[in-house]
């Protein structure tokens, strides 16, 4: 009852009345007039409009992705959650709560206005990539090879964990046979890795957002492809440890290697699947008008775009469990630092602080651009 309004619920109009802007491709009425109030949106939630299905789709998300993220630490033997080997985790965990939200909520309130439309939008392109850092944080400490092996587990952190690390263990080794197992690649890993995802996310920020002022015939194309270069960017761990699997002949590392294995693969699938859904704008490019409220693309592209991040997360969880299961082994310790809150929580939160800059910016322009329109209305 709280959300109802006072004046009767808005008439949902055609893509004819609304401005040209606030149309999507193929997708013909189910609009909301872009001068709701906050009450309104809110109520929008309950009401079938085009935009009811995108907004679930990614709210609902939020709780089965909390459900799946908090199941880790009801495991037996793991340390707490306050630990600084859950670091990279937990801002994983920021990552994909502020992209579900921020999609959801842009979803849902952008019929405020025209001008709150744009900065929606724009917050939710940031979030995007912020996700995708959050993503290498989780992939720099945890799934690289050299980054924590099975056996040695929790060595690589700041704290010292006795009741983890029982078992023997090799000493470090030598900087020659480092060198020669992992050479090129090891030196980009730790010096290059996370401040090329860093930058790639920041010009993925641009350039979506850029896509609402110009480019917006191919808006759907861009705004998927640019997301490419960070996916590719953030995985490269992954790839290394799947096209290279002979450099580490222990048995539990191929135990984890194997598990790893699936569930990317899924989730490069299901990452796919989504681009092309948003791309084609299939099915309501067959049939106009009759996808309207459900089953237009964007819905099942934020479905197959959550599938894709569930098994990114099981992926994590798994290596997380097999770093921490204490092995009898021995195995080589691992050779790149632990996590600490300036090396995960410090890098997150200066990449929130530039992007929304970078919204601020855009935000300011589409204001500007607003109020000369409106002056110009005036004049005329």
């Amino acid at each position: 009852m709280l959300l109802r309004c006072s004046r009767p619920s808005q008439p949902l109009l055609r893509h004819t009345d609304v401005p040209q802007r606030v149309t999507e491709s193929f997708i013909l009425s189910g609009y909301r007039f872009p001068d709701y109030s906050l009450r309104e949106c809110l109520a929008s939630a309950f009401r079938p409009t085009n935009e009811t299905g995108n907004f679930w789709t990614h709210f609902l998300a939020v709780f089965v992705f909390a459900f799946h993220f908090l199941e880790l630490f009801w495991w037996e033997d793991q340390p707490a959650l306050s630990d600084p080997f859950f670091y990279p985790f937990w801002n994983y965990f920021i990552g994909v709560f502020c992209l579900l939200m921020a999609s959801s909520m842009a979803h849902l309130l952008n019929s405020m206005s025209l001008l709150i439309r744009e900065i929606c939008f724009f917050v939710d392109y940031g979030t995007i990539s912020a996700y995708t850092v959050g993503s290498s944080l989780a992939y720099f400490y945890y799934i690289h090879p050299q980054a924590g092996l099975p056996g040695t587990g929790l060595r690589n952190t700041t704290q010292e964990r006795p009741q983890v690390l029982e078992g023997p263990s090799l000493p470090p080794p030598s900087s020659q046979s480092s060198s020669s197992t992992l050479p090129e690649f090891h030196v980009f890993f730790e010096n290059f890795y996370i401040p090329s995802a860093c930058v790639v996310a920041l010009l993925c920020t641009l350039a979506c957002c850029c896509t609402r002022q110009r480019w917006r015939r191919y808006r759907y194309v861009i705004r998927t492809m640019v997301f490419l270069l960070p996916f590719i960017v953030a995985s490269t761990p992954v790839f290394y440890r799947l096209l290279r699997p002979s450099q580490h002949s222990a048995v539990s590392l191929s135990r984890s290697s194997a598990t790893l294995a699936p569930f990317f693969y899924r989730h490069c699938f299901w990452l796919l699947v989504s681009a092309l859904f948003n791309i084609s704008k299939f099915p309501e490019r067959l049939s106009p008008g009759k996808f309207d409220i459900w089953g237009h693309s964007h819905q099942w592209f934020h479905c197959f775009t959550f599938l894709s991040i569930l098994d990114e997360l099981h992926m994590i969880k798994a290596e997380i469990r097999a770093l921490a299961l204490p092995l009898a082994s021995p195995l080589m310790q691992p050779l790149l630092p632990g996590p600490t809150l300036c090396s995960t929580y410090g890098v997150m939160f200066a990449l929130q602080g530039c992007i929304g800059a970078i919204i601020s910016w855009f935000a300011w322009g589409a204001c500007r651009s607003r109020s000369t329109q409106a002056e110009h209305c005036k004049s005329h």
